[in-house]
């Protein structure tokens, strides 16, 4: 087994905007007359795509909508996502992502992002960011109907990394992911990865019980022991820190 490619989670990986999602809900919700529940989101959104997210938020009012009318809903959220960036001189973009992008880019593997964000935000902030040219693959909530933690997102992504990379033949096995929930870790798991647990969301020790590494930050993580133990096919139970 070899480390084939690099899969990121998108919100909480590569952008610290969970504050904005969460105030955006939180006025959707208002709109609709309804009062939000900060712990309630942390329970129902995070590492969730939107479609979810709200569906369950509703669902507990008691608020049941067409799709049309939640694909509204989404639509309207997104329009202000892009607003509320547009206001921001700089992106909140997370303290070493470039150099874990420079790691895996000297190191020849490919980068994607899978997330339950919506594509046009995903491509908005990365090529703000001036990074879009690192990922070859985006797996956006729009691009799948279920959303994290089931596996359906990592696995189009690895199906799209082979169709761009015919002779990469990657596995699910072959892929290292990058997330920071519990939901992350469990999609990216079932689709058959190991997962690097970044701490910029929840505290370490909870994402230390499920993932194969944990960080306290991106700028901690060593591409390099973690390739060894692709290399060396250990399959040790626990988690471990690099």
């Amino acid at each position: 087994m070899t480390l084939k490619a690099v899969l990121f989670d998108f919100n909480g990986v590569i952008i610290n905007d969970e504050s904005i999602h969460q105030q955006l809900v939180e006025e959707i919700l208002l709109q609709e007359n309804l009062r939000p529940s900060s712990d309630e989101y942390r329970e129902v959104c995070l590492g969730r795509s939107d479609r979810v997210c709200l569906t369950e938020l509703l669902k507990r009012r008691g608020r049941f909508v067409t799709e049309s009318y939640l694909t509204q809903l989404i639509t309207r959220k997104a329009q202000a996502y892009e607003h509320k960036l547009e206001m921001l001189e700089k992106l909140p973009i997370y303290p070493g992502l470039e150099d874990v992008i420079f790691q895996i880019r000297a190191a020849q593997l490919p980068l994607g992002v899978v997330s339950g964000a919506l594509r046009c935000e995903v491509e908005l902030v990365l090529n703000r960011a001036g990074i879009a040219q690192n990922f070859a693959v985006i797996v956006g909530g729009d691009d799948i109907k279920v959303s994290k933690p089931e596996p359906d997102g990592y696995l189009l992504a690895v199906e799209r990394l082979n169709q761009n990379y015919p002779t990469l033949k990657a596995q699910a096995s072959d892929c290292l992911a990058i997330e920071d929930t519990p939901a992350g870790i469990e999609a990216a798991k079932r689709a058959g990865m190991q997962v690097v647990g970044v701490a910029n969301t929840y505290p370490f020790h909870m994402l230390q019980r499920q993932a194969n590494w944990t960080v306290d930050y991106l700028h901690d993580l060593e591409l390099d022991r973690v390739r060894e133990v692709f290399e060396r096919r250990e399959h040790q139970p626990g988690a471990r820190t690099c």
